[in-house]
């Protein structure tokens, strides 16, 4: 029998989307028993992130396509960057100790210690080939750059064709709160912006002068981009739902927390140096797994507020 908050209930209940709010999701409890595993997944996206590199190295129906359409690119920008990091690696490396090093003041580096913290390596080297790596990423990203974009379109086609779902399976959007949050699907915020091109750009100038120190500014700019990543995964979900700007806009807002560990989970893992390119198309097959469950639960709504699912207390609405 799915939980209805009662008239009292709603008065406390916390604000759709809420983090850590007293009132659970509406229909997460006493749920179905087919859709209990589903629900589970659902209380923390990011498990979605693990499934879908899991999904992508394991099945072969999703990793032999990918590696075919990506392969020839892949070794061709192999070979360009690994001559780039060979030829480059000593000019960066005084350019790291010039700037970087060499003002502790602004970066709180030495040459053996991070913020006071000994490391057990060389830190100029450490800085350089971080730096490296991501050149290389990119250099690979350019030779790949048309191919892995079809790759991942396919990802996610294939990871839904995998769950035997046709078009007709995804059904017109249901509201799940009695009071849900009042949004506009326009203007642009700073998670859209972050999450395109120019979010790109600007965070990449931005965290130039933490890329030395381990981890900082993958974190920071993966945060920035948590929401606009999650929303841009899951564009074709909302898709296939025909959900309009305003829709889409409250859904999100109502999981607004849900979106933005799994957009920084996401975000985050992509930013990873060469590897990141791979998660780049497991990440659709996360982001589709993740529509499959929240569609689940759809169906589960729109059946209880029929007064059609097993136990539940609601009753259709006289016309």
């Amino acid at each position: 029998m799915s939980v209805v908050p009662s008239s009292q209930e709603k008065a406390t209940a916390a604000l759709p989307g809420a983090y850590a709010g007293d009132a659970p999701t509406p229909y997460t409890e006493d749920v179905p028993e087919n859709l209990r595993r589903a629900t589970s997944r659902l209380q923390f996206p990011p498990t979605y992130v693990v499934v879908g590199f899991y999904r992508l190295v394991t099945d072969r129906n999703l990793y032999v396509p990918a590696w075919q359409k990506c392969k020839h690119g892949f070794v061709r920008g192999a070979t360009v960057a690994t001559v780039w990091a060979v030829g480059t690696f000593k000019i960066q490396r005084k350019f790291v100790e010039v700037f970087l090093i060499k003002s502790p003041r602004v970066t709180g580096l030495s040459r053996d210690a991070i913020f006071g913290i000994p490391m057990p390596f060389d830190l100029p080297t450490y800085a350089t080939l971080f730096f490296l790596s991501s050149q290389v990423s990119a250099i690979i990203y350019f030779f790949l750059s048309r191919n892995i974009r079809i790759a991942r379109e396919r990802a996610y086609d294939q990871t839904i064709a995998s769950r035997g779902k046709g078009a007709d399976w995804w059904r017109p959007y249901v509201e799940e709160w009695d009071n849900p949050p009042r949004v506009s699907g326009k203007g642009w915020g700073l998670g859209r912006l972050m999450s395109g091109p120019i979010g790109g750009i600007v965070s990449s100038l931005l965290m130039i002068p933490l890329h030395a120190i381990p981890f900082a500014g993958m974190l920071i700019a993966a945060w920035f981009k948590a929401l606009g990543t999650a929303r841009y995964l899951h564009q074709p979900y909302f898709k296939a739902k025909k959900m309009t700007p305003d829709q889409v806009a409250t859904f999100i807002e109502e999981r607004k927390w849900d979106y933005r560990s799994f957009g920084f989970a996401a975000a985050l893992v992509e930013r990873l140096p060469i590897v990141g390119l791979v998660f780049s198309i497991s990440n659709r097959i996360g982001a589709a797994m993740w529509a499959h469950d929240l569609e689940k639960r759809q169906h589960y709504v729109a059946a209880v507020k029929a007064g059609l699912a097993p136990g539940s207390e609601h009753k259709p609405k006289a016309e």
